[in-house]
């Protein structure tokens, strides 16, 4: 066998090593963490959701590579016995599923919010947004006001941010093919190699807790699929952000925002105190030296933002 062939083969053997690593670690993260709700067909998406608690209807949308983990670590109990509170894993997050990349737009991950509450039924849900999920719900308020009474965002991204989060520049790979060949061979074993690095980045300057990444669902993103759609919304998080921006004053619902002042991934100047300008009804409550992860850092303060948004949504609706 000449040299170039042995080297070929000894790359293969590797890339298949890379492969199977990959598919058992997603075997064990699914094991550990298997879904903890129910399941609701969409046209083009599978939605995985927690529905718990009654009352008034609030519905919880996760940010860049979330899932319903994020809001279910802290916030969820604590509304429970006030308001029926539904989180979902959005469409290619956690366990819910999408039929196509095309399904990672924010006009049409909003769309399947709007689906998923017309479906339940739900009589026009106070909707919360953290993050990425602060824009989808954006979205939803301008392209299907009928369906909420008002929005609660919660250190919502609202701008083209003038350059990626650290954390996430690994993410942005605008090929397809390069993106599913990563997500099967160096993204699992560098995600936990690298993953507690990460989470600090993320959670910077608040300290990222212990258990987050059974409690919190944070080995999720451990899976290829995870990467893979992270990668995809990432890439896809700017598409129409700019014609939102000049149609925000056109929102006429109760509007609130959450931010810590010392968020690590999104401004809060840039993305939440610039909004008032846009809204006038804006509520805007800054966090004094708190970071982006708010769901997971600061539940208590989180809820009460909450609580405070669905009774001024009363008052006004």
């Amino acid at each position: 066998m000449t040299p170039f062939l042995i080297v070929l083969a000894l790359l293969i053997l590797f890339v298949a090593g890379l492969v199977a690593f990959t598919a058992f670690i997603a075997r064990r993260v699914e094991k550990t963490l298997p879904p903890r709700g129910k399941f609701l067909e969409l046209e083009g998406a599978r939605i995985h959701y927690l529905d718990k608690g009654s009352g008034s209807a609030i519905l919880l949308v996760h940010g860049l590579g979330g899932q319903m983990g994020n809001f279910a670590y802290g916030v969820v109990d604590q509304l429970i016995n006030e308001f029926r509170v539904l989180v979902i894993d959005r469409p290619g997050s956690g366990y819910s599923t999408r039929s196509s990349d095309d399904a990672a737009h924010l006009a049409a991950q909003a769309a399947y919010v709007a689906q998923f509450i017309r479906k339940l039924g739900l009589d026009h849900p106070l909707l919360v947004g953290h993050s990425l999920g602060g824009a989808i719900s954006l979205r939803v308020a301008l392209d299907h006001p009928e369906t909420l009474s008002g929005l609660a965002l919660i250190a919502p991204l609202t701008h083209i941010p003038p350059h990626v989060p650290e954390p996430f520049r690994p993410l942005d790979i605008d090929s397809k093919l390069v993106r599913r060949l990563l997500a099967w061979t160096v993204a699992t074993p560098i995600g936990i190699l690298r993953g507690a690095t990460v989470l600090k980045q993320i959670f910077h300057p608040d300290p990222v807790p212990a258990d987050f990444p059974i409690r919190g669902g944070g080995i999720l993103g451990l899976r290829p699929r995870s990467f893979y759609n992270v990668s995809t919304d990432l890439v896809a998080a700017d598409a129409g952000l700019d014609s939102m921006v000049e149609r925000y004053s056109t929102i006429r619902m109760p509007v609130s925002i959450l931010y810590g002042t010392s968020d690590n991934i999104l401004d809060s100047r840039f993305h939440g105190e610039s909004m008032r300008s846009k809204l006038p009804q804006l509520q805007l409550k800054l966090v004094e030296g708190a970071g982006h992860m708010l769901p997971v850092s600061a539940p208590e303060t989180t809820a009460a933002f909450l609580r405070e948004a669905a009774s001024h949504d009363r008052a006004t609706g």
